[in-house]
């Protein structure tokens, strides 16, 4: 069970693994609801995501033509369906109108409450408390229920797997329970009561999984996103207040998201492409222009959306290290193929010159340590080279020599991709490098490569002076896993292993 859930995750975009959850979790309501396991109606909840969905999808479909920019349809459904788990099911006409003012203005804020098009608010909550002040109807958050709170514990931990962001859940969650039980304990209150309506009657966990992950609005590195996380989970508790003004969950947010937009970066740029071409047996990189200038460090990731007709189930948006080097001009994108690959990727390889791409979300903690004497061994599988060519660009350009060994596997010697760039590498910067070819028909007695997998054996035999070196592991999340269980068994510590956010293939 666990290994085709791993394989679910491996295969499925972050975007539409939530979108699942989401789905799986308003059904469930919806047979809780029939059965009168939840005192609402069924037929009042199928009413409310018909109006939900109908308004939204206008909403966004007007917006994203007047602003010309391409429609995320599972952004859509994700609001669509938090909305829909957080509004109580609709019954009189007043709240018909409610419903459908919280998917205009979730709608509209993605569009209109941006700078440089990059969101400042999480949209559901933006609609939430916008209605709030407005016409005084808000959320109540019924999806923070007894009869749920397994369903939303068992998906909300499959999303933290998915998309690496255990720092920033943790410290939300306990951030929030610690200051709901602090605020009991001095006021004299029954702490296992307070707990017990924490867990199991309050949006505590919903929020920890759903509501604080939310990428778009979300801080690019760890520091930042802990932080983040303490700060609304301070401001979740229902104690929390400002004279006589009260917090409620989606205003804690909204404070969170102003602080996440002030130390996020701000660029959303419009690339243009100047030239693919192939760089392995199955993969090719993409060379864009970019309408201004990025600032990033070798190793980060940004977003890409590219609209195009006939979308699949894995959307239209992925998230791709950068695998230029901030010194080059251009932007540079590596990506791998498969034979059954997705619509996303079937597009980008239609791109003709002059076709455009959206890029923004910069993010990333996969970066070279500021300290220039700290020995490397970098691991890279197949396309999981692409931040190490930043990096090794980087340095080359920089003229830096560090102490780096790279380990790299393929399945065959003629998937080795950026090979050039490897020989300069090994050439002007003295980088010890060492492929391992994982196709045991492959066999060669050349010294700079091996055959099997990357193992103890490589290691203990390629680099002596390995428990005084930083391992930085990126590749395929199989390939990911299993090496830093090879390195975790030598008996290295987690300090001296950093892994790539690569949330999946498609």
């Amino acid at each position: 069970m666990i290994k085709f859930i791993d394989n679910f995750l491996n295969r499925t975009t972050m975007y539409r693994v939530v979108l699942y959850y989401l789905m799986a979790l308003w059904l469930i309501a919806l047979i809780f609801s029939f059965f009168h396991f939840l005192p609402y109606s069924s037929i009042a909840m199928i009413i409310s995501l018909i109006i939900l969905l109908a308004v939204s999808y206008a909403t966004n479909y007007i917006f994203s033509f007047i602003f010309k920019v391409p429609a995320n349809v599972e952004s859509i459904y994700i609001s669509v369906f938090i909305l829909a788990l957080i509004i109580t099911p609709a019954v009189i006409s007043s709240e018909y109108i409610f419903l459908g003012w919280a998917g205009i203005l979730a709608m509209a804020s993605k569009y209109i409450f941006a700078i440089k098009h990059k969101h400042i608010f999480n949209p559901v909550a933006f609609s939430v408390a916008v209605t709030a002040f407005f016409i005084n109807q808000t959320a109540s958050w019924w999806v923070g229920t007894f009869a749920l709170t397994p369903f939303v514990l068992l998906g909300g931990l499959m999303i933290i797997r998915k998309i690496k962001r255990k720092d920033l859940a943790l410290s939300f969650f306990i951030t929030a329970l610690f200051t709901i039980l602090a605020f009991t304990f001095f006021a004299g209150g029954n702490m296992l009561n307070t707990l017990s309506e924490a867990l199991f009657f309050s949006p505590l966990l919903f929020f920890t999984f759903i509501m604080i992950t939310e990428p778009l609005t979300t801080p690019p590195s760890k520091v930042l996103r802990i932080f983040y996380g303490v700060l609304v989970g301070f401001l979740f508790a229902p104690q929390v207040h400002f004279g006589t003004f009260y917090l409620t969950p989606e205003l804690a947010l909204l404070f969170g998201n102003v602080f996440s937009y002030l130390v996020s970066p701000k660029k959303r740029l419009t690339l243009k492409l100047k030239q693919a071409v192939q760089i392995a047996s199955d993969a090719a990189e993409f060379i864009f222009s970019s309408d201004s200038p990025l600032n990033f460090k070798p190793g980060q990731y940004l977003e890409w959306t590219l609209g195009h007709e006939k979308s699949d189930s894995r959307g239209n948006r992925r998230y791709f290290t950068i695998a230029s080097s901030p010194t080059e001009k251009d932007l540079r994108l590596g990506v791998k193929f498969y034979p059954e690959g997705s619509s996303f990727k079937k597009a980008l390889l239609d791109m003709k010159e002059g076709d455009t791409v959206i890029a923004s979300q910069l993010a990333g903690d996969f970066v070279l340590p500021r300290n220039r004497e700290k020995k490397l061994v970098f691991i890279a599988g197949g396309i999981g080279i692409t931040p190490f060519r930043s990096m090794i660009k980087y340095l080359i350009d920089m003229k830096q020599r560090r102490d780096v060994v790279l380990i790299y596997a393929n399945k065959r010697k003629i998937d080795v991709a950026y090979k050039d760039l490897l020989n300069s590498a090994s050439r002007i910067l003295g980088m010890k490098i060492i492929h391992v070819i994982t196709d045991q028909k492959n066999m060669s007695m050349q010294p700079a490569l091996r055959t099997g997998r990357v193992d103890e054996r490589v290691i203990l035999e390629e680099i002596k002076d390995w428990k005084e070196r930083t391992f930085y592991i990126s590749g395929p999340p199989s390939m990911v896993e299993n090496t830093e269980k090879v390195i975790k068994n030598l008996g290295l510590g987690r300090s001296q292993i950093k892994t790539d956010f690569f949330p999946g293939f498609a």
